[in-house]
């Protein structure tokens, strides 16, 4: 099995033969009268084996909000990753962090506090490089002798130390290939699932691609204990840089497994007339099980730039963001500002990643770019952006409160496609700021014309127990809501003929479904295309 850490010096110390402790306690009256005359230098730091807590100020950090106290959270961390000992924040101090590449890389409990923390994004050494870095002692390797995979496979042919999250690669075939005017060539295969050490694939991670070549395969280890963060009231300073898709990774990045954030909070100040874009202050990559608790983030300002396609697009800027990570929860978790308000875009991005959970959650959306395998959202409320997804698996939304022009929207740059089922309960679904001229619970578009690097589905089936649509604010030529979007508006006969055929919903139960406004729930404005469904109301 692993090393969770290496030996700490205060296990070092009481394992050390008897005639041994007056020397360690002579070594340290020595090492306390050189901090006196001299100040808490590292050598004086290192020989105090009976320290339990490292805090910033041993290590030269001021906290007057004005010094930069980036180097002393690099010493002090780099001091308690050696030791493994934790790591606290003073809960009066104001720490500042300017523009320096430097990252702080944390490997043991981490407690902010109430401290708060200042990150000045106005002028850096390197936007990509993160504040923070919450990482591994075990280090990922190559994993040798797999050369294929294919779908659903319980099972791969290799022996591993212990349980490894698991990603794997073929650049030669190409998927999302993107519609619109973010329009693109599409990603090399992608997928993340978990091996134990026997090689036998979680059943809650599956393969979700066949892979008949891999171009690259890595096994990231899985540490068995969990790391800790805890508090901290985090201000960004947000860049004024040219509005395009340069994105920013300041923040605190996670590739470890096992990690529990509880009590922080990230606020945004600063935001002009223009700025580049956010890759997320709390990026979750390469890893699973980490829960994010009692957390409040904020949501971006929306700025605009010149997409793919030559057009005017506006760039997604994200507080949260997921990239092969698995089994992540949000639980108790809100953003500062207004989730109806417009002017912000929706708080979290994610790609690759299975087994997404908001519980207790008000943000203003959901999404899932490069596909999601199995998502439940309960106990929540989305604001204007409401929840967009593509992906396969099972999608709950239940004891939730929806805004948005769908309760569902299934992304139309990605093929609208959802290889799986859809099951609502209990929920409440507010269209369109409350006043929709249509309404619609299963949005997307898809013309049958662009090849995404995939065959594109609609959930096989969708059940829905228990919704409250709440559309009395309608105008006069409301028709009522529909089950289905109108996905295609040229699709109105069989002489359309899609290149790509699109696979529909066969089943949709429905029970307790009610409206506001009195008016039934329709098919789609698009019944020919949705003929086949079959509709069973309870």
């Amino acid at each position: 099995m692993f090393s969770a850490s290496p030996t700490s010096r205060n296990e070092l110390f009481y394992s050390r033969p008897r005639y041994g402790v007056l020397a360690t306690w002579f070594s340290m009256a020595v090492a306390a009268v050189t901090m006196i005359v001299c100040g808490p230098s590292l050598s004086a730091r290192a020989a105090a084996p009976a320290q339990r807590v490292v805090r910033y100020r041993d290590f030269g950090a001021k906290g007057d909000g004005k010094t930069d106290d980036l180097e002393a959270f690099v010493a002090a961390h780099t001091f308690a990753n050696q030791h493994g000992l934790a790591v606290k924040a003073d809960d009066d101090a104001t720490y500042y962090m300017g523009g320096k590449k430097r990252t702080v890389v944390i490997q043991t409990d981490t407690d902010f506090g109430t401290a708060a923390f200042i990150i000045d994004d106005t002028h850096l050494q390197d936007r990509g490089a993160p504040t923070f870095l919450v990482s591994s002692r075990l280090e990922p390797f190559k994993l040798a002798g797999v050369s294929s995979l294919k779908r659903n496979q319980e099972k791969i042919d290799v022996s591993l130390p212990g349980t490894c999250l698991v990603t794997v690669t073929n650049s030669h075939v190409r998927r999302y290939i993107r519609f619109g005017a973010n329009r693109n060539n599409g990603s090399p295969q992608t997928d993340v699932f978990l091996v134990d050490k026997d090689g036998t694939v979680d059943r809650d991670t599956p393969i979700i691609w066949d892979f008949d070549r891999i171009t690259a395969i890595t096994a990231h280890p899985i540490n068995e204990s969990t790391l800790t963060i805890t508090g901290g009231r985090f201000t960004t300073i947000a860049n004024a840089a040219e509005s395009k898709y340069t994105y920013y990774s300041r923040g605190i990045a996670i590739r470890r497994s096992h990690v529990v954030v509880d009590g922080l909070e990230h606020h945004v100040t600063g935001e002009g007339d223009q700025g580049a874009p956010y890759g997320g202050f709390v990026n979750i990559g390469d890893c699973c099980y980490v829960t994010v608790q009692n957390t409040i983030l904020t949501g971006r300002k929306t700025y605009r730039t010149i997409g793919s396609a030559g057009v005017p697009v506006s760039m997604g800027s994200y507080d949260i963001s997921l990239n092969r990570a698995l089994n992540v929860s949000f639980v108790n978790c809100s953003q500062t500002n207004d989730i109806n308000d417009g002017r912000y875009w929706g708080i979290i991005g994610s790609n690759y990643c299975k087994n997404l959970v908001f519980d207790n959650c008000t943000f203003s959306r959901f999404d899932a770019h490069m596909g999601v395998a199995n998502a439940t959202i309960r106990n929540s409320t989305l604001g204007h952006q409401g929840i967009n997804a593509i992906g396969s698996g099972i999608f709950i939304v239940e004891n939730t409160t929806i805004h948005g022009r769908h309760l569902i929207s299934l992304r139309s740059d990605y093929g609208s496609t959802w290889q799986g089922e859809f099951v609502i309960r209990n929920c409440v679904f507010v269209p369109a700021g409350g006043r929709p001229t249509s309404a619609s619970l299963i949005g997307g578009s898809y013309s049958g014309q662009h090849d995404f690097g995939y065959t594109c589905y609609m959930p096989e089936r969708i059940t829905i127990d228990t919704l409250r649509i709440d559309d009395s604010n309608h105008p006069a030529n409301y028709q009522g809501p529909a089950i289905f979007a109108n996905f295609n508006s040229r699709l109105t006969d069989d002489s359309y003929v899609e290149d790509f055929p699109y696979v529909r919903t066969k089943k949709v139960i429905l029970e307790n479904v009610t409206t506001a406004s009195g008016k039934a729930l329709r098919v789609s404005d698009n019944p020919f295309m949705f003929k086949d469904v079959q509709v069973t109301t309870k």
